[in-house]
């Protein structure tokens, strides 16, 4: 029998030695080296016994506005976190998403490394943590990472089925998210009556001739310019994810032709509010700002047309300031700190802490709390974010070629065809090819081949990270250009063959939406409970083989 028992106890030795294996996946402790503190901010005594440097400067680079640098400065640098630590400034660095990586990389040739990244989507810290440049979590070897871990557990893991935070392989945090938005437009109903056109619900609502009738006078749409807006570009891609390749791009071209063109997604949200148009592309923070200042103005989700989206934060690498930098990220996530940043009236953003409308700054803020638990119920698309990093440059750049910098041409010849429309000058069937017609993906030369090519969901993956060589950018640039001019020109041809009375050359079938398909298949990740539960089975069962063999032996 001690044989059996000492057998028994080895096993069992060996399979928790195993359990690391079994379960890979990172599990946030409830036992924490500060012990029992309570809020605000236990972990601030443990973090400040960790460095012995004071009088520390933060440098965060950041897609985020002015207001909430601002805001979230003085907030900070007033907190017992930024005393206790003797961190005397942040200097937020706002600048495109597309030159992160440029910008990192002088930085910390200068001697002042990026210490941490806030704000920009998720697309564009997936690009930074595949070119290695965020610090996953790990507290075995950075335990100022426990505070960070800490306030992680307050967040949910997946909001309306997305994810709040990014996993490696290993289980360890990449980036968290620090507020949630969803895609959509804001309206101004009073403008909506005013100009005597319908109330729209859907992305294909955006594309009707009815908000062409006063073209190219009074566009009655907004929308902003992709390389200017991180947010717009997030819609766009959403409506090529939810109706596929060429309905979706025939979508874009009717939304932009019905458009003002604006540089910012901010100056969209003004002009709703304002009055300069009736609907506006938006997220949806900026639609909620836009209804406290305006009751006219309202934000619209499109149902089972937009997703959920977590704005992230992470730790680069090389920061000097590796504590400092994990007490920052901490006191973002937690609702004592910049969690109510959110709630702000001129930032109007939902926190991703959901403890944070138990505080009494929430308390102020039902009408968020409402938008929260909204979109916790919302219906939306499963993202494709491998995609998306497969084709974000070739899309943006695309959409500035063909809808931004051709768009006087576009808008002219789709008020026409709007018009005739709309006025009985031609059929419904006229108008179906027309749209049609416009909305196709261009055929053009190809500076790279120098063979004529449709601008394909393969041909632009395979162009994607081309784009960012100076020589093939400008030469893809003018050749969509030209070919979209070429192509309203002929559009415009057509329209006068429809108002003649002539047949339709050729009859296309109607597109229909078609699943797009993807370089790169995603899985969803077996989740951390689901794996340690999986985890434990295998020990159990490996123990109860183990001793009924002893029995018998």
């Amino acid at each position: 029998m001690s044989r059996s028992i000492r057998l028994t106890t080895t096993v069992l030795a060996i399979t928790l030695l195993l359990l690391p294996v079994l379960c890979p996946v990172v599990v946030i402790s409830q036992t924490w080296p500060w012990g029992e503190k309570e809020e605000p901010y236990p972990w601030l005594e443990y973090l400040a016994s960790l460095t012995e440097e004071r009088d520390v400067t933060l440098r965060v680079l950041t897609r985020h506005e002015m207001s909430i640098q601002t805001l979230t400065k003085a907030k900070f640098l007033e907190s017992p976190v930024a005393k206790a630590l003797g961190i005397v400034d942040v200097k937020f660095i706002y600048v495109a998403a597309e030159l992160w990586p440029d910008y990192i990389e002088r930085a910390k040739s200068l001697g002042t490394p990026i210490d941490v990244a806030w704000g920009g989507g998720p697309t564009l810290f997936n690009m930074l943590d595949d070119m290695g440049y965020l610090m996953p979590l790990d507290s075995t070897t950075n335990p100022e990472h426990y505070a960070i871990l800490y306030e992680l557990g307050k967040i949910p893991e997946r909001i309306s089925g997305a994810e709040t935070y990014k996993r490696d392989s290993e289980g360890r945090i990449r980036w968290i998210g620090t507020s949630i938005s969803s895609f959509g437009f804001t309206i101004n109903r009073f403008v909506l009556n005013q100009y005597g056109v319908p109330e729209a619900r859907s992305w294909d609502d955006l594309t009707r001739p009815e908000y062409a009738r006063y073209l190219p006078y009074m566009p009655l749409l907004g929308i902003a310019d992709p390389t200017r807006s991180t947010s717009n570009l997030r819609i766009f891609e959403i409506i090529l994810q939810a109706k596929g390749w060429e309905r979706g791009w025939r979508t874009l071209t009717l939304i932009a032709a019905n458009s003002r063109i604006y540089d910012g997604s901010g100056d969209v949200r003004d002009a709703v509010i304002r009055g300069d148009i009736a609907i506006g592309t938006t997220i949806d923070f900026y639609g909620y700002m836009a209804m406290r200042v305006n009751p006219d103005c309202k934000y619209v989700a499109p149902e089972g047309e937009t997703i959920v989206n977590a704005d992230p934060i992470a730790l680069l690498k090389d920061t000097k300031y590796p504590v400092h930098a994990a007490a920052f990220v901490a006191w973002v996530l937690s609702e004592f700190g910049g969690q109510s940043i959110w709630l702000h009236e001129e930032i109007n953003r939902i926190p991703i802490n959901p403890k944070t409308f138990g505080t009494p700054e929430g308390a102020q803020r039902p009408d968020l709390k409402t938008a929260f638990e909204e979109l916790e119920r919302t219906s939306g698309i499963v993202f494709n974010e491998t995609l998306s990093v497969n084709w974000v440059n070739s899309v943006m750049y695309y959409f500035k070629a063909t809808l931004v910098n051709a768009h006087s041409d576009l808008q002219s010849v789709w008020a026409e065809i709007a018009k005739a429309y709309l006025d009985g000058g031609i059929s419904k069937e006229w108008f179906d090819y027309l749209v049609e017609e416009l909305g196709k993906p261009v055929k053009f030369n190809d500076p790279l081949t120098g063979n004529t090519v449709e601008f394909t969901l393969e041909y632009a993956i395979s162009v994607n990270n081309k784009l960012t060589d100076v020589t093939v950018y400008n030469a893809l640039m003018k050749a969509w250009e030209d070919a979209a001019r070429e192509k309203y020109s002929y559009v415009y041809e057509l329209l006068q063959m429809a108002l003649r009375g002539e047949p339709i050359p050729t009859l296309t079938p109607t597109l229909t939406p078609t699943p797009t398909p993807t370089p790169t298949e995603e899985t969803t990740p077996i989740s951390p409970t689901l794996a340690m539960f999986v985890g434990i089975i295998v020990i159990v069962i490996i123990v109860m083989i183990v001793t009924a063999l002893m029995r018998r032996r």
